[in-house]
Parts: C-alpha cells; structure tokens; sequence
C-alpha cells in the first residue's frame, strides 16, 4: 500500500499537466481564431448574406454575343450604293464607276456619304446619352447574386493525402463586391483570400487583396494607375487587372456574357496582382470534360490551363474548370505546389441568395 502512493501523486500530476497542455492549446486556438478575425476585419467585410436557394445544373442560357453592336458595319456600303445612282446622264455605267478608281468620279462620290453620315448622328445622339446608362445597368444586372460554392478538398502533401474543405465565396453591395476564398485543409493549414473592389462596366476593378495563412498576411493595394506589393513596390497597373481571388468570378462572368469564348483551342489572358508581383496570365481552354460531383450529379465543364509564366515566382500554379450549366461558375480548381503536392476542390453545393 506504501508503494501505491508515489505512482497516486505521479498520476495526479500527469493528469494535470495534461489538462493544462489542453487548457494551453484551447487558448492559443482562441487567439488565433480572434487574431485572424481582426486582421480580416481590417478589410471591412461585407456582411454575411443570407443564403435561400441551391443551384441546380440547367441549359445555359444564350450567350450574348459581344459583337451585336457591329451590324451597322454594312450600312456605309448601302450608302454608296444608293449614291452611284445619282448622276443621271449614264445609269448603265454606274457598276463601272464603283469598280473603276477614277478620281474624278470617286471624289464627287465621298461628300454624300459623308453628309449621310453626318445626317445619322443625330438619331444615335438622342440615344448616346441614354446608352452609358443602359450598358452600365446591363452590366450590373449580368453579374450572379451573392453565390458560395462548397468545394469537397482532396490532394497529396508528400507522401500523405490531404482532406478539407474550401468555400469560394461572392458578394455583391451596388458597385461594392467581395470575393472570399477559405481553404482548410484537416489538421494542416488554413488559407484565407480576400479581394475587395468595384464592379464596372468592364469588368470587376479590384481595389484591395490579402492573402492570410500561417506566417502571417500578406497584401496588395491596386490603385487607379499603380500597385503596391507587400513590400512596398508600385508597380504599374495593367488594364483590366485581377487578383487571385476576383479572377474566377471575373472569368465566370466573361464566359457568361460572351466577352470570351468559352471553347476549346481558344485562351483567355488575364493580368493577376498579388502581394509578390503582377504578371500576365495566359489560360488555354485544353479540354471539355464531364466530372462526376457528389450532390450535382454529373456536370459539363472545360478545363483552363496555365501556360508557364516569364518569370515564375514560385510552383504555384492553379487549373480551374468553369461549368455553362452552372451559371460557368469554376466547379473545379486545382492548385499545385511542385513536388507532387496539390490541392484538388471539386463543387458539392452551390447557395445563391
């Protein structure tokens, strides 16, 4: 009974400093928790919205076809047709006036198409004011409502598997957006993408982007001409640029309204900037394919590719799969490391508001 004691007080003593390793690990995973939070907060994020219908794969829609403003091309050619007619001592030599380039005969013949179009603008004028107006509410208006996709997260770190899940996340205030990517992978590591802008008539116009992860954020800052990286560079600023995050929303939304031709042999370009640089990304659409997901069933998408940039700043690279059925938002993404290690996000669940 004597030596019973010594292995009571020992057992006491694991008991409790197991308990205070746990009370230790609980707090740290609350501080954490708050100090990620406060410097996402730093952002100002949206509001969470309120989430009231799943999406479910249907046709596509027509998509509009960028080029409906071009018909007008051929009326300058009926106008010189209806102009040749006009002198009237030889009408059976007018198909030779058109064809023959004879100055004296073509230089009368450019002042009334001249005035015929100088006639049109008042129509066009009448409606020019109305048309900015018009364009910009199309524009808005084509733009999904606050969507999140459900990604199940599979993928290889060295010799082990990795399982998560991940979240792409859209909202949209006016002309405010945000686009939330969170990435958690069990037991591994948590990454947390953040892009915040304004929503234009050309496209989405990133204005801040922030990358959160272990080691700390990690941010860009886009001005109206320029770029501020994470170091403190100013970079100019490409037309049309993107950030990691705003470029699958952006891309959905071109293929959408047919700004880019979503087939395969085509590419897309698209200027990304992220903490580290900003570099022009060029994406061939390489394949069409039907993935098999767990709570849509089988789905149609088309596979876009990255080419191998000028200068990489890393292994980095990510393939995404956009679907027509599902409003050509990116069922898909896989992001790879080098060495055999990637992530691999395919859609469960699609919320729309």
């Amino acid at each position: 009974m004597a030596g019973s004691q010594p292995l009571k007080h020992a057992a006491l003593r694991l008991a409790a400093l197991v308990v205070a390793v746990v009370l230790l690990h609980m707090a740290a995973l609350e501080w954490m928790s708050r100090h990620l939070d406060a410097m996402d907060a730093a952002l100002k994020p949206l509001p969470p919205p309120m989430f009231t219908r799943l999406l479910q794969p249907q046709a596509p829609p027509p998509v509009p076809v960028a080029q409906a403003e071009t018909p007008p091309l051929p009326k300058p050619r009926r106008a010189v047709a209806r102009t040749v007619p006009t002198p009237p001592e030889r009408p059976a030599s007018q198909p030779q006036v058109t064809a023959q380039p004879d100055p004296v005969t073509a230089e009368p013949a450019v002042p009334p198409v001249q005035e015929q179009v100088a006639q049109k603008p008042p129509e066009p004028a009448a409606s020019a004011a109305s048309a900015p107006a018009a364009t910009t509410s199309a524009s808005l208006d084509s733009w999904p409502s606050d969507t999140r996709l459900n990604y199940r997260l599979g993928g290889q770190f060295r010799s082990g598997e990795l399982y998560g899940d991940a979240r792409v996340q859209w909202q949209r205030d006016g002309e405010r957006y945000q686009v939330r990517i969170d990435i958690n992978v069990t037991l591994f590591a948590t990454l947390v993408l953040t892009s915040q802008g304004e929503v234009t008539a050309q496209g989405l116009f990133p204005r801040d982007y922030e990358e959160l992860r272990r080691s700390g954020p990690r941010r860009a800052r886009l001005g109206d001409d320029s770029v501020t990286l994470a170091d403190g560079r100013v970079l100019p600023r490409p037309r049309g640029a993107q950030d990691t995050a705003s470029q699958f929303v952006e891309l959905a939304h071109r293929f959408a309204t047919g700004q880019e031709v979503l087939e395969v042999g085509r590419s897309v370009d698209v200027w990304l900037a992220r903490p580290g640089g900003v570099d022009l990304w060029t994406y061939d659409i390489v394949e069409r394919e039907m993935l098999q997901t767990q709570g849509l069933g089988v789905v149609e998408a088309f596979r876009l590719k990255p080419r191998p940039i000028t200068k990489p700043r890393g292994p980095i690279t990510a393939e995404m799969w956009f679907a027509p059925s599902l409003q050509y938002l990116p069922v898909r993404i896989r992001v790879s490391m080098g060495d055999g290690t990637f992530v691999d996000l395919m859609v469960e669940k699609i919320e729309q508001r």
